[in-house]
């Protein structure tokens, strides 16, 4: 039985001694400068998120100077100063003394840590940072380091120099944070990994397995420091045979520790501190599986490779983690079948038979680089339906997926979608254009988890009574009778989605071909040298005139929308204005609507080469913007984004941007109003159709870049609320909320404005220059051909010759103005980054230097005060005489 008093009494006595000293104050504000360092970066500022990932990346290595720092002079100085014989002679047990000075350390570990929780303050300052999330950070801190400092004192045993016991403290410490890049794929010894069990409180989650784990650790070390401080109660004879009885204790208390954490791994029991919840079991998944009906249960078979590469680890355990909680919670209605798929196996046969589709991702074991193979998919399935969820990549959203695919078949029938065909070739299929086969979009895919999806013929008048939603990809590559027959569809008030471009770039730009100032692809291709037969022009020159019309709004189908606005400052030099991002940073209110249910909730969208829609005066119906650029946006011609290029366009690099500081509509869900006299009209027209092209779509899945982009999200809602089934649109929006910089946003924003007036400053003067140019030829034309001296013969000559030289002046001066202009906007460009890096800097420096003061302070206020207490104690008869 542990007496408290005892505990106590060795407790303040180690933490008094650690602080009595000078020493003891510089580790504390070395580690937080470091840990200020490493959390304040500059991949800090990149990343531009207020979290503390930096600092969670870097942490492990800084336990590897603290916890030793701390616990080297717990038993080593004992035994240098010869105090241990009578400390171990007080009236205490070896387990209360020990249990005091682990208290001691801890105290002193924690001391330490609150003072760097000045780092959570300063990305207050900067930011709008998750506190829960801050909170298991900082508790996944806590735990990880009193962990270790357990270890730490257990070399501090083993020696009697505290030198000597830092550096074993330090080996000893990287063993289970090293441990895991031994055998990156084995889940055993990832389970030993104090870094991956460190990984889930750095999202804001605190899971009780690995609670367990790092209480395992300390209770293993502290069991090995107390064989330690119990060795001198061994007499000689007793060494061999109280050795060999402690060795099979200590293995039996390992083997018990790990069973317990591998029994409990198999749980998922875990406490969600997140803001938005986005780690627990939202209401509407629990609702669901309360009511599936005990007559149709419904079984998800979850094919998963044991082992999967690092980057797909926390992806795995989260999808195994919400399906024991799903079958759980599900009862005899749901139930989970596990089947683990292994290379070559019949598990593998069955996987690919069901179509779920396997990863080839590459990663590097022992200086050599491998291709893996990973399974990670599920097939959902009722009685009477089954959907199939081929791989959960990084972006999936996984609880989203399960419950939608639950939903989906344990419903007797399925809304209908029907995608109209169009240039665009949705579904795939050949294209004359190159000669290729080409395969269905993964929208389609998409689609069909939730949806009957069928193909839809423009030829003929649009069956109004069999399908529920209606989606038309590049309507402005119809014919006149297939415009007709869309635009009568959409006039009986049949629910469709519109998705148009003015300059579509999917499939790696062959898209362009089909943008609606393009001419219709010939529909035999011109194979094998044989004429091109000729192909049927687009319906009003691809303008879409009548259906234009019909919803009252206007839309240029050869302009392009730019938008200067870019929340990662890691790609400001390397995307170009013409891609977008929609976000409710960007400056403009209503950047996504907060009055429709579509929109409202986004976080971010991309677009590439968008076009902008506007609704025409006196209009009827109902106007409702969904998507608006930000105020530094504007729009470029046909002319001026595109460059001829043989029977094709190019685009053009660095066309002429003006900004208008409006913000341009993207997207607007049309609706009829009592005034329209076109009734039941419902319509969202959406002016970019590479917005759900398969390279949006895998970024969104892959999460590649860092981007967490809601573009299939706000297509799905889409359909979803045309179709008038909004049950997933609340689920599906369910992320962390995206929590930047904002003082860092607010401050650079000054200076990219006025880079972007700058820029526009240095074109207009080069259009200026260039048009001076163009004006001394005209006139030395003009010149020449009002003299009338000169016959007719000699006139043509003479202004042939002058021709010739001017244009070869002009093609001077065009060059010389062009190099003037990227000059003066490189160096715009540069002035703008070294404002942008001193704010950054300031930031950064304010940052590093704050978080020590307070460690500083207390160091010099202690000092004082002993100072003070000695002088006191100090008779006057023999202090020093003046």
């Amino acid at each position: 039985m542990l007496r408290n008093n005892v505990v106590l009494a060795v407790f303040k006595r180690n933490v008094q001694s650690y602080f009595s000293g000078v020493l003891g104050y510089l580790f504390i504000v070395v580690f937080v400068v470091a840990g200020a360092f490493a959390a304040f970066n500059q991949q800090f500022f990149a990343n531009n998120q207020a979290n503390l990932d930096q600092l969670s990346l870097w942490y492990p290595l800084l336990l590897l100077f603290i916890v030793p720092a701390i616990t080297m002079g717990a038993w080593a100085d004992e035994k240098k100063m010869g105090t241990d014989e009578l400390l171990f002679t007080l009236p205490a047990s070896d387990l209360e003394i020990l249990m005091g000075k682990f208290l001691a350390v801890l105290a002193v570990y924690t001391i330490a840590l609150l003072f760097s929780v000045t780092h959570v303050f300063v990305l207050w300052k900067i930011g709008n940072p998750d506190m829960g999330l801050m909170f298991t950070t900082y508790f996944g801190y806590w735990l990880a380091g009193a962990s270790l400092l357990a270890a730490g004192m257990f070399a501090s045993a083993l020696t009697s120099s505290a030198t000597v016991a830092f550096v074993l403290g330090t080996v000893i410490c990287a063993i289970p944070i090293f441990i895991g890049q031994v055998a990156p794929t084995s889940d055993l010894i990832q389970s030993l990994s104090l870094v991956e069990q460190f990984q889930d409180f750095s999202t804001g989650v605190i899971p009780l397995g690995a609670v367990l784990y790092f209480i395992s650790l300390a209770v293993m070390m502290l069991y090995l420091n107390r064989i330690l401080i119990t060795r001198r109660h061994w007499s000689a004879q007793q060494q061999n045979s109280m050795g060999l009885q402690y060795l099979v204790r200590t293995i039996s208390l390992a083997v018990i520790l790990i069973s317990a954490n591998v029994i409990v791994s198999y749980g998922s029991s875990r406490i969600d501190m997140t803001g938005e919840k986005v780690f627990s079991l939202s209401q509407t998944t629990k609702d669901l599986l309360s009511k599936i009906d005990e007559k149709n249960p419904i079984t998800i078979e979850a094919f998963i490779s044991p082992e999967v590469s690092r980057e797909y680890v926390p992806i795995r355990k989260r999808l195994i983690g919400l399906l024991r909680e799903y079958n759980q919670l599900g009862g005899k209605r749901l139930q989970v079948r596990f089947v683990d798929v292994e290379p070559f196996s019949k598990a593998e046969e069955e996987a690919r038979l069901l179509n779920i589709t396997p990863q080839q991702v590459q990663t590097e074991r022992g200086g050599r680089a491998f291709v893996d193979t990973i399974f990670m998919g599920a097939v959902v399935k009722s009685g009477t339906d089954e959907v199939v969820i081929p791989f959960f990549n990084v972006g999936t959203p996984i609880e989203y997926e399960l419950t939608r695919s639950i939903r989906t078949v344990s419903k007797d029938k399925r809304l209908t979608v029907g995608i109209l065909n169009t240039d665009a070739s949705i579904f795939g299929g050949m294209n004359m254009g190159t000669g290729g086969n080409q395969p269905p979009w993964l929208i389609v895919s998409e689609l069909k988890k939730q949806y009957k999806v069928e193909q839809v013929s423009p030829d003929s008048p649009i069956n109004e009574t069999a399908y529920d939603v209606l989606i038309a990809v590049l309507p402005s590559s119809l014919t006149d009778p297939q415009l007709n027959h869309l635009v009568d569809y959409v006039k009986k008030g049949k629910p469709t989605l519109i998705c148009d471009d003015p300059l579509p770039v999917y499939g790696g730009g062959r898209g362009i071909q089909n943008a609606p100032r393009m001419p219709k692809p010939s529909p035999g291709g011109g194979m094998f040298g044989m004429q091109q037969p000729p192909s049927t022009p687009k319906a009003n020159e691809g303008r879409l005139t009548p259906l234009l019309n019909l919803l009252q709004v206007r839309w240029d189908n050869g302009q392009v929308v730019f938008d200067y606005f870019n929340p990662h400052p890691e790609f400001a030099e390397v995307v170009r204005p013409e891609l977008i991002f929609i976000s409710p940073k960007s400056g403009t209110a209503g950047a996504f609507s907060q009055n429709s249910n579509i929109t409202s909730g986004l976080q971010e969208i991309l677009t590439f080469f968008p076009g902008s829609i506007q609704p025409l005066p006196n209009m009827t119906m109902n106007f409702e913007p969904l998507l608006k650029t930000g105020p530094n946006s504007g729009l470029l011609s046909w002319g001026q984004i595109t460059s001829p290029f043989f029977n094709s366009v190019r685009i053009t690099q660095e066309p002429p941007r003006v900004i208008d500081k409006y913000g341009h509509v993207l997207a607007a869900h049309i609706t009829s109003t009592e005034k329209s006299e076109a009734k039941d009209i419902n319509v969202i027209f959406v002016a970019d159709a590479d917005l759900i092209s398969d390279e949006l779509f895998n970024i969104r899945e892959r999460q590649a870049f860092g981007l967490k982009i809601d573009n299939v999200t706000f297509l799905l809602n889409c359909v979803d609320q045309l179709a008038g089934d909004d049950s997933y649109i609340k689920l599906r929006k369910r992320r962390s909320k995206l929590r930047t910089l904002t003082v860092v946003e607010r401050e650079t924003s000054v200076f990219v404005k006025e880079r972007n007036a700058e820029r526009e400053k240095a074109t207009e003067n080069a259009d200026e220059k260039l048009k001076e140019a163009r004006d001394r030829l005209k006139a030395e034309r003009d010149k020449i051909i009002k003299d009338t001296t000169i016959d007719g013969n000699t006139k043509q000559q003479m202004l042939r010759m002058a021709e010739e030289n001017e244009s070869r002046r002009l093609e001077v001066d065009e060059a010389n103005i062009e190099r003037e202009k990227q000059r003066q906007i490189e160096k715009i460009k540069a002035q703008t980054e070294r404002q942008i890096r001193t704010i950054e800097d300031r930031i950064r420096w304010y940052a590093i230097l704050f978080p020590p003061f307070p460690a500083i302070l207390l160091g010099i206020c202690f000092l004082f005060f002993r100072l003070k207490n000695e002088n006191q104690n100090i008779s006057p008869d023999r202090r020093l005489k003046k």
